[in-house]
């Protein structure tokens, strides 16, 4: 689930409105509450004994578990921005004394802070230039889908889940929205009421609207922020660094199981009552032409963007051919750092020919990317960071390790990806993975098995979140459709919640190790 908006809130039910209020209101009670209560409680994980034989309290390790404890309840709660719950709980570091200025907010120097801002740059010209667009159309419009509905269903849903994995599943979401109510209305009057189309038709192509923009994110590591989050949790905890490609070679799979998944299932329980749509395929044939010649501004996205992708896969792709140790990966592997990658994309947009102001993006575009994730992520690693220095993540893991049955890899990772997913339910993807991935990470170190591959359940599990319209703004989007009841939207949330469990423990525990062999 991600941050919910006011527009978001107003799609929603008025009871459902209501809990949300309470939900924020209530951590201003509760936050205090934890402060207190975990700052000056006795916790004797974090005591150990000196060389002299007494016992040593980590001050550091207690005062960072007040806090962290704290952000998680205003994350949940989601009381005041996570952007700025995640800047104070950083700044309380400081106050606190649990580490120095420099340490707690080197973080936000992290090269995937700068992945960030260029993909987000590249997204918002692709955008703002109507690339999703002419791509949307463009599929929808192909011969081979016509008509038929459940053609229309996949072809909708593909061109969804595609999109997502490169622009905000927000964005895609309410672009695709748009268009499929376009195209249900006019569906529903082109039939007429001879051979009316099953209303459960409208909501299995809502539903698809949402689910495909949040499986879509998976795919890459700039589909979703849980994707980066994880990247840099692994990389900073683990040492362990994924390239653009290899995440690829385990995200794609992971969607195409759920999209097949995901599409059989709504296919199956929502049909369309009709063979045929009349006026479905002259409509989208309309919509393509309408959008008119390529205009320079698209062509230069295209290309920058075009660029940018073919650099984050050619180093990971060399690895894969030649391997780590041969002389052509080791001297493309820095240069072409995704985040210098990105940046490079971005800083292309604003050489390259556009229709406005000569350039293909000016400043006062590229500045309206949403800078709050940016730092969320920045203050969500400074915790992450912290909390393994201090050595309050090891305590975490000896103490989680001890109390639940977490003596296999599968085990592990299972645990990790199921409350990714729970926790997802009930407040942010971005929140969720920030949460989960360092406690897995620790809770496997602490049982002596690998935290990999747990890590990374807990990182594909946040971004599954599917049951309710406050799970993600996505649902929200589509709920205020009218086209969607709720108990529907549960059945079919909890359906592909658990195939999104089956999937991505499967795919991890039993082809990622022969596909990565580190």
């Amino acid at each position: 689930m991600a941050s919910i908006d006011s527009s978001a809130l107003e799609q929603i039910s008025p009871a459902e409105a209501r809990f949300e209020q309470l939900r924020k209101r209530a951590g201003f009670f509760l936050a205090p509450m934890v402060f207190l209560s975990l700052w000056f409680a006795e916790l004797p994980g974090l005591t150990t004994t000196g060389k002299d034989g007494t016992l040593v309290h980590n001050e550091p390790a207690h005062r960072l578990a007040a806090i962290m404890a704290t952000t998680a309840v205003l994350w949940v709660c989601e009381s005041v921005p996570l952007t700025i719950s995640a800047l104070a709980a950083a700044s309380a570091c400081v106050i606190c004394g649990v580490a120095a200025p420099k340490d707690v907010f080197a973080p936000f120097a992290d090269y995937i802070m700068f992945l960030f801002i260029g993909s987000f740059i590249l997204a918002r010209a692709v955008f703002i230039h109507g690339l999703n667009r002419r791509f949307a159309y463009g599929i929808l419009g192909l011969p081979w889908i016509g008509a038929r509905p459940s053609r229309i269903l996949f072809g909708f849903g593909a061109v969804t889940a595609v999109l997502s994995a490169w622009i905000s599943n927000t964005a895609t979401t309410a672009m695709m929205f748009a268009i499929g109510m376009s195209i249900l209305a006019v569906f529903f009057r082109e039939q007429g009421s001879d051979k009316p189309l099953d209303r459960r038709y409208a909501t299995g192509l809502m539903l698809m609207t949402s689910f495909a923009a949040s499986i879509g994110g998976l795919a890459t590591p700039i589909g979703t922020p849980p994707n980066m989050i994880g990247i840099g949790l692994i990389e900073g905890q683990l040492g362990v660094k994924f390239t653009f490609f290899e995440w690829m070679i385990i995200g794609v799979p992971i969607v195409t199981i759920m999209f097949f998944f995901m599409f059989g299932y709504l296919n199956y329980f929502c049909p369309a009552g009709v063979p045929e749509i009349r006026g479905g395929a002259e409509m989208l044939r309309e919509r393509r032409q309408s959008l008119g010649p390529w205009t320079t501004s698209q062509k230069s996205t295209l290309f920058a963007f075009g660029l940018t992708v073919f650099l984050w896969v050619f180093p990971g792709a060399i690895y894969l051919i030649v391997g780590q140790d041969h002389p052509l990966y080791q001297s493309v592997k820095d240069p072409l750092n995704e985040g210098v990658v990105a940046l490079i994309g971005a800083i292309l947009l604003f050489l390259l020919p556009g229709d406005r102001d000569g350039r293909a993006i000016n400043w006062d575009e590229a500045s309206q990317i949403d800078w709050g994730i940016v730092l969320l992520y920045g203050g969500g690693f400074a915790l992450g960071s912290l909390a393994k220095s201090t050595g309050l993540a090891a305590a975490i893991g000896q103490g989680l390790e001890s109390l639940l049955p977490l003596d296999t890899a599968f085990s592990m990772l299972a645990f990790g990806t199921v409350m990714a997913v729970i926790v997802s339910e009930a407040t942010s993807n971005t929140a969720s993975a920030q949460i989960i991935v360092p406690i897995v990470i620790a809770t496997a170190q602490a049982a002596e098995l690998d935290p990999l591959i747990p890590a990374l359940g807990a990182t594909f599990g946040a971004s599954l979140g599917f049951m309710l319209p406050v799970s993600t703004p996505c649902n929200a989007i589509v709920y205020g459709s009218g086209y969607i009841p709720i108990t529907r939207m549960i059945r079919y949330g909890i359906l592909l919640d658990l195939a999104g469990i089956v999937t991505v423990v499967s795919l991890l525990h039993f082809i990622v190790p022969h596909l990565l062999q580190r």
